[in-house]
């Protein structure tokens, strides 16, 4: 999966755009995605800090969990 399709999928699901960010940064409150030094990271962000953050070597595996983790608190 490609965060392109991914953010098909949050559309489709109606999933609430401020529980996501699909392009990193340090939003509050929401499960972020980004690529850094050729791997993918996903992380929460609350109040400007991360955790509970992974690595991961393939966008496909990262985007996966990131459903995950937004499904999981829907």
């Amino acid at each position: 999966m490609s965060i392109g399709e991914l953010k098909a999928v949050f559309e489709s699901e109606r999933v609430p755009q401020d529980l996501y960010s699909l392009s990193g940064g340090l939003p509050n409150e929401s499960y972020c995605i980004m690529q850094v030094n050729g791997q993918w990271e996903v992380y929460y962000s609350e109040r400007g800090v991360k955790s509970n953050c992974k690595l991961f070597d393939t966008e496909n595996d990262a985007c996966l969990y990131l459903y995950d983790c937004v499904k999981g608190i829907r």
